[in-house]
C-alpha cells in the first residue's frame, strides 16, 4: 500500500500574516509574501501554505489562484492554537546590527516571550530599526514553527528599566565578574523571570552597582571564559529554558 501523505505537507511554506484567520476565510497575499510564494517556493493552485496570525494559531490554507503579484488562498483547517510560551523576558543591551539580529533570531527560536532592548553607557548602537527587528523575529518564528511572536519592546535606558521593574519578576543579571551558577540560580518558582545582558564592553562599574543593588536582581556567572554579549544572551536563555522553561517538560 502507498504511504499516507504527511498532513500538512512538510514542504509547505509557512508565513505570518497581518489579518485575523478563520475557517474558510479567503486570504490574498501581495508584496514580498506573494513574491516569496510565487517566485521562490513556486506554489501553484491546490498547494498548501501554513499561515499564522499571532492570534488564533496555525492554519492550513489551499492556494486557489497563483499570480505573479498576488496569491489567493482559502483556509481549510486549523492545525494548532496559539502556543503559550514561557514568561521569560530577554533584556539585552543594543549591539551592532548583525549581532543584535542574531540575538533577536535565537531568542525567538528559544521561546522568549518578550525582548526588551536596553541602552547602556557602553552601547555602540543607540537606535533600533523596529521594522527590521520585527522582520528578523517573524522570519525566525516562521522557521522554527512558533505560533506566537515574541513581543518587541521599545529600547529603554538601563536606569529607566530598573526604576519601573515589576516587583514580582525575578531579574537575573549576567555579570562578567561572576555570580551564582545558572544551573542552580534558575529554579522552579521563578517562572516569571528575565535575563539582563550587557553590551560589547560590558556594564560600567556604576551600572553594575545599580543592578546589584536592585531588590529583584541576582547576579549569575556564565563560566570561566569571556563570552560575547550575543553568546551570553543565547547561552543563558537556553539554560533557563532547560531548567525552568518548556524544555524540561
Amino acid at each position: 500500500m502507498p504511504a499516507t501523505p504527511a498532513w500538512p505537507p512538510k514542504s509547505a511554506p509557512r508565513l505570518f500574516v497581518s489579518v485575523p484567520l478563520a475557517l474558510e476565510a479567503p486570504i490574498e497575499l501581495d508584496g514580498p509574501q506573494a513574491h516569496y510564494l510565487a517566485r521562490v517556493m513556486r506554489v501553484k493552485e491546490g498547494d498548501i501554505v501554513i499561515l499564522c496570525d499571532d492570534l488564533s494559531g496555525e492554519w492550513a490554507a489551499r492556494v486557489i489562484a497563483a499570480g505573479k503579484r498576488t496569491i489567493a488562498l482559502q483556509l481549510i483547517e486549523q492545525l494548532r492554537g496559539r502556543e503559550e510560551v514561557p514568561d521569560f523576558w530577554l533584556c539585552a543591551a543594543l549591539l551592532k546590527k548583525d549581532r543584535f539580529d542574531l540575538v533577536l533570531e535565537k531568542a525567538t527560536e528559544l521561546g522568549v516571550r518578550r525582548i526588551q532592548p536596553v541602552l547602556t553607557r557602553r552601547c555602540v548602537a543607540d537606535k533600533l530599526n523596529a521594522d527590521r527587528a520585527r522582520m528578523v523575529i517573524t522570519e525566525a518564528a516562521e522557521q522554527c514553527a512558533r505560533t506566537a511572536l515574541p513581543e518587541l519592546a521599545q529600547p529603554v535606558r538601563l536606569e529607566t528599566l530598573l526604576k519601573g521593574w515589576p516587583h514580582d519578576r525575578a531579574l537575573f543579571f549576567a555579570d562578567e565578574e561572576g555570580g551564582n551558577a545558572p544551573s542552580t540560580a534558575f529554579r522552579d518558582g521563578d517562572e516569571r523571570a528575565a535575563l539582563l545582558v550587557g553590551p560589547e564592553g560590558g556594564f560600567d562599574s556604576q551600572e553594575r552597582e545599580l543592578v546589584r543593588a536592585h531588590p529583584s536582581a541576582q547576579a549569575i556567572g556564565l563560566g570561566p571564559r569571556i563570552l560575547r554579549a550575543e553568546t551570553a544572551a543565547i547561552a543563558a536563555t537556553a539554560v533557563w529554558m532547560t531548567n525552568v522553561g518548556d524544555w524540561h517538560k
